[in-house]
């Protein structure tokens, strides 16, 4: 199959488990509980989402034919330092919603490059074999599938989310469950949104706190 991807960009990886681990970011195009488009936005399953993933026209986007051609474009990425000091290859493929893409093709020339595999996904989708590091990031409304994977990360206060539904999630067969703040604009909401997830670790001391290192560091 071919793949559309927005954008890829070398950066640390900001948030969840592996923040403040050097990653590729492999952002594909497309998303199945919103359009990307403005417009559509209050009619959308998924709100909140601040990321653009319209298009191919982002830095090291494109449409790319084959797996093995998208594999050695995120490889190039990678920095050369010199022999015994590369670090392991890690890849984060993101959206939009990757797994309307990745499959097993993909997974396979990325191994064959040398990288563990990460993706961030809404749960939708089931995701293929021999993906190295599952997150999964549920949105209201929509119905997961993929209930199992290292790491569950829910972003809080959402509409539509009740605290029960945040207490059934802990029978989910994850490695590690996370509470993500909200971020907004307002800074009045984003107070709230801490607070809310802050108070949720404290009382639920089976969740962890992400958050979003990247954005106060001032990077991708």
């Amino acid at each position: 199959m071919s793949y559309s991807v927005k954008e890829m960009f070398y950066t640390l990886q900001g948030e969840g488990t592996h923040a403040g681990r050097p990653a590729v970011f492999c952002r594909f195009a497309g998303c199945n509980l919103w359009s990307g488009r403005e417009a559509d936005r209050a009619t959308a399953v998924c709100r909140f989402c601040d990321t653009d993933f319209v298009g191919t026209d982002g830095l090291g986007g494109g449409k790319f034919e084959h797996a093995e051609a998208l594999a050695v474009r995120i490889a190039s990425f990678w920095p050369d330092t010199g022999a015994g000091r590369k670090g392991q290859r890690f890849v984060v493929l993101t959206g939009g919603e990757p797994l309307l893409q990745v499959d097993a093709d993909l997974i396979d020339a990325l191994h064959a490059e040398g990288f563990l595999i990460a993706v961030e996904t809404n749960g939708t989708i089931a995701a293929p074999a021999g993906l190295d590091w599952v997150c999964v990031s549920p949105k209201a409304g929509s119905t997961v599938v993929q209930t199992s994977g290292h790491e569950l990360k829910v972003v809080v206060p959402q509409a539509g989310f009740s605290e029960a539904d945040l207490q059934a999630m802990s029978s989910w067969q994850f490695g590690q469950r996370r509470v993500q703040a909200m971020d907004s604009a307002d800074a009045a909401a984003r107070q709230h949104a801490a607070a809310w997830a802050v108070q949720w670790c404290l009382d639920h001391p089976d969740w962890l706190l992400s958050v979003q290192t990247h954005k106060s560091l001032g990077i991708r």
